[in-house]
């Protein structure tokens, strides 16, 4: 394998290991409920830990990428990862020794740090890959981006086999499941301290850093990092709940992510021939209006308990979510090649700061306000039984004391009050998802102002830094074949 493959391959790797940690972290979520006793707000402020620090990290390493080297990030990356799992382990021994609170911040802080070194690979594997193919950005970030499903499938399966009581092999303490994001990790770190890696394609160009903050006033880049913010909020934050949501419904929910996971696998591996007939553009355009089809009619199905219905609604998000996050990376590199990693990180960082902020913990809240609804006017005396002892607040939105997940786990199986709370949240899971839908509606509609705004200046063409450091467009989108001839020449060179 040539240099630029084991680079390439050891990006993949951060990936897989980031899917991995985040479909287990996505199962286990109802254990920690059950043991720990969180309300789903506290157990969404803890995955969007495992989301936020990605964006402090993204754009922060960005800021000096270029200059520090890609190597130099992953080495940090590797060492946190590493340090996420020590700390994340604790959080049994701490609960024992010092309560629910003290747990609560074992919990997000080794989240925190986990989403610390992904952010670290995002800052560095984005830029890197653009360097390394410069004339395919879109396809082969779209195939750099299929190792984040595939660690979802994996760490799918692994919950599948081992997390929980309906398990398909035998239960496992969380904690086992959860080490094994490390096995990627470790071979990531490998390839990274053997292999000697290229400077960044602004670098090359000997573009200034003056220069790549200067791409941050042109209004299409802004408007892009508006609707990656909401790409964020959809796609992660939507992923972070979609097991725990659909438990109530699906024997093994977790099967879900791994479909829809396997799906996005695939098809991102074909990400060049489809923006070479419709551009990157018209891709994301239509993958959003998918979502938000997928999103509304998979809240409609779980109200109306279909399981076919669900497993078609969740399709159709499948296909929707698939290449949001990638194209969009594709979109900024293609179109502002002098803002380097700076761009692309900025990018990713306000991706990763809304899904943290604001996906996680708002869908989480939105569930809490519509099942603490239901309940009350179900039983309000079961409410009051299971109720958490204090509010949870999102924004400016009004507190809810939301269900104590383990006052609800105390239950007697089977009786009216624990068949009537799983009503409840139920109708909460759903309620939120059909909820969520409008956030790739109005995704659509900027993607569609997008297409038309290109097509009035003469079509979406690629950019390239020419001669003299200044960006030059091309005078087509290249072709898929063409671009890989290309890069295959770059290579060879």
């Amino acid at each position: 394998m040539q240099t630029s493959g084991k680079i390439f391959w050891a990006s993949f790797l951060t990936l897989i290991a980031a899917g991995i940690g985040f479909a287990v972290r996505g199962a286990v979520l109802a254990e920690w409920s059950s043991i720990f006793g969180f309300t789903q707000t506290e157990l969404g402020t803890i995955t969007g830990g495992g989301l936020v620090g990605m964006a402090f990290t993204i754009i922060g390493f960005s800021l000096f990428a270029d200059r520090i080297g890609y190597k130099a990030i992953l080495l940090g990356a590797f060492i946190l990862h590493v340090s996420s799992a020590i700390v994340t382990l604790a959080a049994t021994p701490v609960y024992h020794a010092a309560g629910k609170n003290a747990t609560y911040w074992c919990l997000y802080v080794g989240m925190f740090m986990f989403s610390l070194a992904n952010g670290m690979c995002e800052s560095a594997i984005n830029p890197l890959v653009a360097t390394l193919y410069p004339k395919q950005k879109t396809h082969y970030l779209n195939i750099l981006h299929a190792g984040w499903p595939g660690g979802l499938i994996l760490g799918g399966l692994l919950a599948f086999c081992f997390v929980g009581e309906k398990c398909f092999i035998t239960p496992l303490r969380w904690e086992i499941p959860m080490l094994f994001f490390l096995v990627p990790t470790l071979w990531y770190g490998i390839i990274t301290i053997k292999e000697h890696f290229p400077v960044s394609e602004a670098r090359a160009a000997g573009v200034k850093f003056s220069e790549m903050v200067a791409e941050f006033a042109a209004p299409v880049l802004l408007f892009l990092l508006f609707l990656h913010a909401l790409v964020g909020y959809v796609e992660l934050g939507t992923d972070s709940w979609i097991t725990n949501i659909m438990g109530g419904y699906i024997r093994n929910s977790v099967l879900l992510l791994v479909y829809t996971s396997g799906l996005m696998f695939v098809l991102r591996f074909f990400a060049g021939p489809i923006v070479e007939r419709i551009n990157p553009l018209g891709l994301l355009f239509v993958s959003a209006v998918l979502a938000c089809i997928g999103l509304y009619s998979m809240g409609s199905m779980l109200l109306a308990a279909s399981g076919l219905g669900i497993l078609v609604a969740a399709t159709i998000y499948g296909l929707g979510k698939t290449f949001f996050w990638p194209t969009m990376l594709g979109v900024v590199g293609e179109r502002f090649p002098k803002g380097g990693a700076l761009v692309m990180g900025t990018m990713g960082g306000i991706g990763m700061a809304s899904a943290g902020l604001l996906g996680g913990p708002g869908i989480g809240y939105t569930q809490d306000v519509n099942a603490t609804a239901k309940l009350r006017e179900l039983n309000p005396a079961v409410y009051e039984q299971v109720r958490a002892a204090e509010p949870n607040r999102f924004l400016f939105f009004p507190p809810v004391a939301g269900l104590d997940g383990k006052k609800v786990a105390e239950l007697p199986k089977g009786s009216p009050e624990a068949e009537v709370v799983k009503q409840a949240s139920d109708y909460g899971g759903a309620r939120a998802l059909k909820i969520t839908a409008a956030i790739p509606a109005t995704m659509a509609v900027g993607y569609l102002i997008l297409l038309l705004y290109f097509r009035a200046i003469g079509g979406y063409k690629l950019v390239e830094i020419g001669p003299g450091g200044r960006e030059v467009e091309t005078s087509q989108y290249p072709s898929a074949k063409e671009a890989v001839y290309r890069d295959s020449r770059a290579d060879q060179a």
